[in-house]
């Protein structure tokens, strides 16, 4: 296969045209072989490489604990986030709604004296919508939702929070030396800040993984077993920069020659000793059967952007990597488990968003959904079980604003817009992204190109914020995550 027939995408266009203009429709509640409101397990790390995970292939960093909930649930092949960067990625995963939706095109600026610098209250958040339906909620990790004191943790429907609320952070204790955000003096003196525990600004005195895994589980061990059911979101910020780990992981790569692979090594193995612990919580409290577990990078491994080689991630077979649409910049890996309504030790292969993650839970719990702001992220549940055919996500598209560039995945192709070409590949035949096609299909690249301009018509005109790099704290940091 080498190409597609124009009437076939004429269909689409025109199909897709009618379906984005229609509002949701009402989700239904599915019971669990109990009737028991499941508890929610969100697992996400950040800038972790496609192949970088023992279950799409890893050899030399194993990850036995995060491979078990593929192996005990769903590896997905083809799951997409929506943006190749953090924010805007974790805003449209949060929502289940494209984060063009509302503007949310670019990584927020971080001054927090600024309410436009996140992730707008107009929206619903995946805790907000869970409190609605009865759930406790705790994020420990990464937040970059917003630093202004009206979007932060506690303020967006989480009960519990202890982490940090910018983009990165020092995982090493020694580091830690501003009070706030708001005493940064220059580029990436957030990195230094002291975590927030609830309302109260705290030091840790062992590696940030570590400290973040522990207190998961002191979490999942407080809130399993009681009537209430929780939602803990552990958003790890490894293995994002700074590479550090502590000699505890460092001494189980010896034999990674390249001193930066073996940090980053060390530190996805940090995350692997975290998450085993989490689903030995689980196992401890008996509530691991009606518990959803997913785990997720944020975006695709960092890449150098001038060779576009993989000097310390590895996205595996995929082009590109962190901030392309290219699909090592937007294909992650994936994996769910729920044991009281799945079969496990499956692969599904047909491309999923992120932001099914919130499409899922909203229509298993039979949350509501405000009419004028209608999910894009679907139920996966009746895919995994037979009862639906077909790919659960037509179409996906993506859009960074300020390079003005685009892409789409229509079933096995993939559309491209680098700002300077237009580029056309089978993913079916040609996942690497090596074989353009676009000029054997010119009729479809205008059929395509349609397509996109009318889903683009659709999303906010303009970013709901100012870039990274305008908040005169940041000085040289601009541009830096895009």
């Amino acid at each position: 296969m080498t190409g597609i027939r124009t009437g076939t995408a004429k269909r689409i266009v025109a199909g897709m045209a009618g379906l984005l203009a229609l509002t949701a429709a009402s989700l239904a509640a599915a019971q669990t072989g109990e009737g028991q409101r499941p508890n929610i397990v969100l697992l996400v790390t950040d800038d972790q490489g496609y192949a970088d995970v023992g279950f799409n292939g890893s050899k030399d960093i194993p990850t036995p604990h995060i491979d078990r909930i593929a192996k005990e649930g769903v590896r997905f092949t083809r799951a997409y986030v929506t943006f190749p960067v953090c924010g805007p990625s974790r805003a449209g995963l949060l929502t289940g709604r494209h984060q063009s939706r509302f503007g949310y095109d670019r990584n927020p600026n971080g001054d927090p004296t600024d309410p436009r610098g996140g992730l707008p209250r107009s929206e619903e958040m995946l805790q907000e919508m869970l409190k609605r339906a009865g759930y406790y909620s705790m994020l420990v990790g990464k937040w970059h939702m917003g630093t202004h004191p009206t979007l932060r943790p506690r303020a967006r429907g989480f009960d519990e929070f202890y982490g940090f609320i910018e983009g990165g952070h020092s995982y090493l204790p020694e580091e830690i030396e501003f009070e706030d955000i708001s005493q940064s003096k220059k580029p990436y003196d957030w990195y230094r800040t002291k975590l927030v525990d609830n309302g109260a600004r705290v030091t840790f005195g062992q590696y940030l993984t570590d400290e973040l895994s522990d207190r998961a589980v002191d979490f999942v061990n407080r809130r399993a077993g009681q009537e209430q059911p929780f939602f803990l979101y552990l958003a790890y910020n490894a293995p994002h920069a700074p590479l550090q780990a502590s000699e505890k992981y460092l001494a189980r790569f010896a034999h990674i020659a390249d001193p930066k692979r073996r940090t980053y090594a060390a530190m996805i193995s940090a995350v692997d000793d975290g998450v085993g612990r989490v689903l030995a919580e689980l196992d401890a409290k008996g509530v691991a059967d009606n518990t959803i577990v997913i785990f997720l990078s944020d975006n695709g491994g960092v890449i150098d952007r001038a060779t576009g080689e993989q000097p310390v991630a590895d996205n595996g077979p995929l082009r590109g990597g962190k901030s392309q649409l290219f699909e090592g910049g937007i294909r992650v890996p994936f994996a769910m488990r729920w044991p009281a309504m799945i079969a496990g030790g499956r692969d599904y292969t047909r491309p999923i968003s992120a932001m099914d993650i919130t499409g899922t839970l909203a229509s298993q719990l039979g949350i509501a959904i405000k009419p004028d702001k209608p999910l894009d992220g679907v139920d996966l549940i009746p895919y995994l079980k037979g009862e639906k055919t077909g790919d659960p996500q037509p179409v996906l598209f993506f859009r960074k604003f300020d390079q003005k560039q685009a892409a789409m995945v229509v079933g096995d192709l993939k559309y491209v817009d680098t700002g300077e070409f237009k580029l056309l590949f089978n993913l079916r035949d040609d996942e690497g992204e090596k074989v353009n096609i676009a000029k054997a299909n010119a009729d479809n690249m205008v059929q395509l190109s349609k397509l996109f301009n009318v889903w683009h018509t659709q999303m906010a005109p303009q970013p709901a914020f100012p870039p990274l790099g305008t908040w005169p704290k940041q000085g040289a940091a601009k541009g830096k995550g895009q």
